[in-house]
């Protein structure tokens, strides 16, 4: 997760005064950089694999669609796990502070090797283009569009490249930060529809992975430099400059480039294309698939340091050796002494994950200056004195605060003897259940946070009348949802995304600006009166079901409609307006509100 700006000299940076010195328990170690979303540091697992932490800014946690979208992305991008891609590990998008976690990839990110190496080598170049193409694959088949891929996103390993940061850009599209100003994306590597503020689609990173390609072998984009507006019009309206482009790579560039989405290959294409450039053989990955100095770079300056041990107790010592941080200050002021995670504290505490704490590699990255920009997420029971408010272990005689090693591990083990018979029990009691007469439903025997917040998802109401209660599906709400001409919306779909065909359960087909239709194939959709107020109660008693198609002409801002899937779900379709007669595409912007498991499936 480096992002744009590291240099190779400079990829492990000390902690500064605005730097947390830890995140949703994890300790950093180091910063790797800061991007348009956020600050990148480096941090390791409670086995010490090294893992990036991206924080995000203050200004976009306060906005409250970023965060709903930033969480939806998230929720998306653990379902990509590609082996050119850095797959999301642990993630936080509730707290204060959200954060995201990805393995760290050791490598330079393609933007800052191309600036310190210069261009890279047509073989290079195939096998870089050709393992981006497969990681958008994976990424494309969770229902992720890019958006916002850059040499400065694609990473350098010594095994492949890996694609990082997928999907989130979407997050802080629309959001009150964008609007006001502030961008997210980089203008040299947009698609002409992104700059155009036109519907964005996978095609879209295409167009990216062409720009990428050329500016690897280049050394330079091909559609120049200067202002962003400038660069921008050269996208929409003029052809790349790609003199001095590899011939194995000027079809494959040129091709990706193209100024209509419908023209550019799919990612299968630009798999062969570079198979064909490569004689027809099979692209294989050599362990020397990078020019001998990036492999050397790799080797000596971007392999993660090893978090330093936690210094063991021992009698006569008054507490574990730790780094020296400034105190921590718990809710209401109270400050606690800095003391470590013990071996034996829980697996989660206040809903976030405790992990051993890791000493910074070099002593310049541990500051002692106090005033972090972000206050540590634990609670103050992790910062308190966690050895002398334990009763259940002994305390030394003489030696306040040390307790001896052995005693601990006994804790341990005992720990995870009653956890067995506890996990053991439970299990009898969830045999012996499902064959009782209690009636007791499958959800309502799971346990965890999971199951909890299903069953909250799926209350009862309670009636008021004594008549029989029934389950409340819980609304998701999608705001600003648009869909162009030729795009369909599957409700069912987590996150919400528009497909490229004609299908279910919701379609936008044009003629032109002035006869859109919605359209549907299997979907019972009913369109509420101008003014009328719908509700998952409406939705279920309004039985005036429309044709296939319905003029979108009939729609003003506001007006609503009722959509019913064979797969039990409700959606309440709001239109908030549609692209204006000058536009060259066509499109119309929806929010929609979504209750699942609100019918019965149907079948056939």
């Amino acid at each position: 997760m480096n992002s744009a700006g590291i240099s190779a000299q400079g990829v492990f940076q000390a902690l500064g005064a605005d730097d947390p010195l830890s995140v949703g328990g994890y300790r950093l170690a180091a910063r790797l950089g800061a991007g348009g979303m956020g600050k990148v540091y480096l941090s390791h697992t409670p086995g010490g694999r090294p893992v990036a932490l991206k924080v995000i800014r203050p200004e976009f946690a306060e906005d409250s669609e970023f965060r709903r979208r930033f969480a939806q992305e998230v929720r998306a991008a653990e379902r990509v796990q590609g082996l050119y891609t850095a797959p999301v590990i642990d993630s936080d998008t509730e707290g204060p502070h959200p954060w995201l976690a990805t393995a760290y990839v050791s490598g330079p990110t393609l933007a800052s090797a191309v600036a310190e190496h210069g261009p890279l080598p047509a073989p290079t170049m195939l096998l870089l283009t050709a393992g981006v193409a497969e990681a958008l694959q994976v990424v494309h088949s969770a229902g992720i569009v890019h958006r916002d891929l850059k040499p400065s996103n694609v990473l350098l390993a010594a095994d492949g490249p890996r694609v990082i940061d997928f999907g989130i850009a979407r997050a802080a599209d629309s959001t009150a930060l964008t609007s006001s100003g502030v961008t997210v994306g980089t203008p040299a590597f947009m698609s002409p529809e992104q700059a155009a503020g036109r519907t964005v689609g996978p095609q879209s990173d295409v167009f990216a992975l062409g720009q990428i390609a050329a500016f690897a072998a280049l050394g330079r984009s091909a559609h120049g430099d200067g202002p962003s507006h400038a660069v921008l019009y050269r996208i929409v309206h003029e052809d790349p400059d790609l003199a001095g482009l590899p011939a194995e790579l000027d079809e494959l560039v040129r091709r990706c480039l193209a100024k209509d989405p419908d023209a550019r290959p799919s990612l299968g294409e630009v798999l062969a294309l570079c198979s064909a450039a490569s004689d027809g053989t099979q692209l294989r990955r050599p362990e020397d698939w990078l020019p001998g100095a990036l492999t050397t770079a790799i080797a000596q300056r971007y392999a993660a340091p090893s978090p330093g041990p936690t210094a063991p107790e021992q009698p006569g010592v008054p507490g574990p050796a730790v780094p020296q941080q400034p105190p921590a200050t718990a809710p209401g002021g109270v400050q606690h002494p800095p003391t470590a995670v013990s071996a034996g504290a829980p697996a989660q505490q206040a809903s976030m994950p405790q992990h051993s704490p890791t000493v910074p590699a070099h002593p310049q990255q541990a500051p002692a200056q106090a005033g972090p920009a972000y206050a540590p997420t634990q609670t103050a029971q992790a910062y308190g004195p966690t050895q002398t408010t334990r009763p259940t272990q002994p305390v030394a005689p003489g030696v306040p605060g040390a307790t001896p090693v052995r005693r601990r591990k006994t804790g341990i083990v005992l720990g995870c003897v009653a956890g067995a018979v506890v996990l053991l029990t439970a299990v009898l009691v969830g045999y012996l259940g499902r064959g009782g007469s209690s009636g007791t439903s499958d959800d309502a025997k799971r346990t965890g946070p999971a199951a909890t917040a299903s069953r909250r998802a799926t209350a009862p109401a309670s009636p008021s009348d004594g008549s029989s209660t029934s389950t409340v599906p819980k609304p998701e709400i999608h705001k600003n949802v648009s869909l162009s001409d030729g795009y369909y919306l599957k409700f069912s779909d987590q996150p919400l995304v528009p497909h490229n065909s004609n299908f279910d359960d919701l379609y936008l087909s044009c003629a032109s600006t002035a006869s859109c239709v919605f359209g549907h194939y299997n979907t019972k959709l009913v369109l509420l009166d101008q003014g009328e107020q719908g509700s998952l109660d409406t939705c279920k008693q309004d039985t005036r079901y429309l044709p296939q198609e319905i003029s979108v002409s009939r729609f003003s801002q506001g007006r609503q409609l009722c959509a019913t899937t064979q797969d039990g779900l409700i959606a309440l379709v709001t239109f908030k307006g549609q692209s204006p007669s000058t536009s060259a595409g066509h499109y119309v912007t929806l929010d929609i509100t979504i209750w699942r498991d609100a019918v019965p499936v149907q079948n056939g």
